[in-house]
């Protein structure tokens, strides 16, 4: 028996149930005659979607409002822990180029800038008043589908993650435009 098991074989091996090891059936990609178009794989009904895929929040998954256009509010609440989130998926992806303060000075930027190879566009001062007068939805766009000759991340982070950029983004706008008036009363008296 350990000879037969071991040994290579010109024929099958024995078949005790033959439907078990040779199933009639179609493989995906290959042509069928029993449908008219004679094709093996069928078309999803019309409007079937994934479980869990629905993605009928427009503000949510495209930033849009219903009058479909870019929408001005944030469709999550915006939590420590969202900017804290939001904080740390821009130093992954944005920072590389718009710099850890938004600036638009990262190491990207200077490397580009020393090359002087005339093909760089420098990344957007995301405190710039262009920046600032875009709604939230456009921002969130922006990340979902890029702008000009940044590219879009919206395959590599997840919906909620965007949205916590965008109000990562927002906080450090308003940090970098900030007044005295906007720092509290007891806090302003240990400024400099």
């Amino acid at each position: 028996l350990l000879k037969a098991r071991q040994s290579v074989k010109t024929e099958p091996r024995i078949q005790v149930v033959f439907d078990m090891d040779s199933q009639p059936k179609y493989k995906a990609q290959s042509t069928n005659p029993f449908f008219q178009d004679g094709r093996s794989m069928r078309l999803a009904p019309a409007g079937t979607v994934a479980r869990g895929q629905l993605d009928d929040d427009d503000l949510l998954y495209y930033g849009l409002a219903a009058n479909g256009e870019f929408g001005t509010g944030f469709p999550l609440p915006v939590t420590a822990a969202l900017l804290a989130r939001g904080q740390e998926r821009f130093a992954i992806y944005c920072a590389i180029c718009h710099g850890l303060a938004a600036d638009g000075n990262s190491t990207v930027h200077s490397r580009a800038e020393a090359l002087q190879e005339g093909t760089w566009t420098p990344p957007t001062d995301l405190a710039s008043e262009v920046v600032l007068e875009r709604t939230n939805g456009h921002l969130f766009n922006t990340i979902t589908n890029g702008i000009r000759s940044m590219p879009g991340y919206g395959p590599q982070i997840p919906v909620a993650d965007r949205w916590a950029i965008v109000a990562y983004v927002r906080a450090l706008q308003r940090a970098r435009n900030a007044t005295v008036s906007d720092v509290p009363e007891d806090v302003r008296k240990t400024l400099k």
